[in-house]
């Protein structure tokens, strides 16, 4: 990658009508931008082959929010590189961007490598899922809040509680890079996913490379929302989760049962009852649509008079505003936090949670992969009921009561006595299977075997 960066910067200055020569420190930057914009497109290529990169064009972009920039890329030195590379014929763009200040819309810039950069790239050696290690010393706290009703990032002055919060979150993520976690997948499987990903407005495409986590709090509070984001695993669809392997190991996910419905009456010093909290409407039925509306009923500042886009009550024999009223009727001694817009306090409360469980592993270099309010860890730990004790105790340290935890999602393979490879412990699987394990999940089995020499240089 250094050779090629420095290749490409000497094309690009010959391309360029600069008036004078770049500084050291400009050259500096100009050298860095070549390599992110290369990295970029290099991870692209990996993810899937109509992957898209994006750039933002936009000068005043790169003077804001420094906190969370990368402090060796400027405006000047990094367009200039993109501009390069477009006249050296090295890329093309796929769809310009633009900015509707009217509308709070807008979208980057996407561009794609054409072939004479691809082949530069492909006489790299290794695999940029593993090779890019991610930074843990960028800033990993990020505080948002919306202005005119535009989400925009909020600078903030460090104290004793937000150092706190990300040293602790270095702590996890360091652990997290010590580990490589995969999704154990057929390799057509695998392409389809991506394929998938990629066409879904609310999901990003699965990027190894993102194997450290973000806490993003929202409202310009510290104290609303807070929950982690950013590992790659947090947008693998459910039915898929329990392919997801740890150091080629099975997992298992445990979620809490009706995390907010408990967190909601431990608060209001209110007793929840025996019952279940969503089952306690139409008496089970439509637990899904209930869970759902219930949540967003307490998400809400407003009384939400018309239903939210993402619950269907096509199977529900009535209107929206009956559900709202069959949903307090049952929870009659907290009708009065609905609609308060609870939610993202709620949220702050459960990623505090999390930073306990995860805690909990991470000081013993274990793994842990949370998606809010459930983790993912190699099967072990949910068999032996360490997984569970740990999210019980770190609920009970802020509620001083206990909650039911159930297991979400496992993977398919059982533990038993026989060992394949002497890697992973197999049960119940066809022999067609095992003979064309390898030549079927080659893609998982080249990237763990790769990460394997990786950690062997290391």
């Amino acid at each position: 990658m250094k050779e090629l960066v420095q290749k490409l910067s000497e094309q690009i200055s010959n391309v360029e009508t600069r008036s004078r020569n770049r500084t050291a420190e400009e050259y500096e930057r100009f050298l860095h931008s070549i390599e992110v914009i290369l990295t970029d497109i290099w991870l692209g290529k990996f993810i899937d082959n109509d992957y898209e990169c994006r750039i933002n064009r936009n000068v005043n972009w790169y003077s804001q929010n420094q906190r969370y920039r990368d402090p060796k890329i400027t405006a000047r030195q990094h367009l200039a590189v993109f501009e390069g590379f477009l006249s050296l014929g090295l890329i093309q763009i796929t769809k310009e961007g633009y900015l509707d200040r009217d509308k709070n819309k807008g979208e980057l810039t996407k561009y794609q490598a054409r072939n004479e950069l691809l082949d530069m790239l492909s006489e790299i050696e290794g695999n940029p899922f593993i090779h890019i290690k991610p930074n843990v010393d960028a800033e990993s706290i990020f505080l948002r809040h919306k202005v005119n009703g535009e989400t925009k990032l909020k600078e903030y002055v460090d104290d004793f509680k937000t150092n706190e919060m990300r040293n602790k979150l270095i702590k996890i993520n360091k652990c997290l890079i010590r580990h490589w976690c995969d999704i154990d997948i057929l390799d057509t499987q695998y392409v389809e996913l991506q394929k998938q990903l990629l066409m879904d407005e609310e999901k990003q495409p699965i990027d190894f490379s993102k194997r450290i986590l973000h806490r993003i709090f929202v409202n310009g509070s510290f104290e609303q929302g807070g929950r982690f984001f950013r590992g790659w695993w947090q947008n693998v669809p459910k039915d898929y989760r329990k392919h997801i392997s740890i150091d080629r190991k099975p997992t298992c996910e445990f979620d809490y049962s009706q995390l907010n419905p408990n967190m909601i009456y431990k608060l209001e010093s209110k007793d929840i009852g025996e019952t279940d909290a969503y089952d306690r409407v139409f008496e089970g039925n439509h637990r899904d649509v209930v869970k759902k509306a219930f949540n967003a009923m307490i998400q809400s500042e407003t009384p939400l008079i018309q239903k939210p886009k993402d619950i269907n009550i096509d199977e529900l024999d009535m209107s929206w505003k009956d559900l709202k009223e069959a949903i307090i009727t049952a929870h009659k001694s907290i009708e009065h936090v609905f609609f308060k817009g609870k939610g993202n306090h709620l949220q702050f409360i459960d990623s505090n949670i999390a930073e306990g469980v995860m805690l909990q592993f991470v000081d013993k270099n274990i793994p842990i992969l949370p998606i809010h309010d459930s983790f993912i860890m190699h099967h072990g730990y949910g068999y032996l009921g360490e997984l569970e004790e740990a999210m019980r105790r770190s609920y009970y340290d802020i509620f001083k009561s206990d909650i039911g935890i159930k297991e979400e999602i496992c993977s398919e393979i059982k533990v038993d006595k026989t060992t394949l490879n002497g890697n992973v412990e197999w049960d119940n699987i066809e022999f067609d299977h095992l003979l064309n394990a390898d030549n079927d999940r080659s893609l998982w089995r080249d990237r763990n075997d790769e990460w394997d020499k990786y950690k062997q240089s290391k």
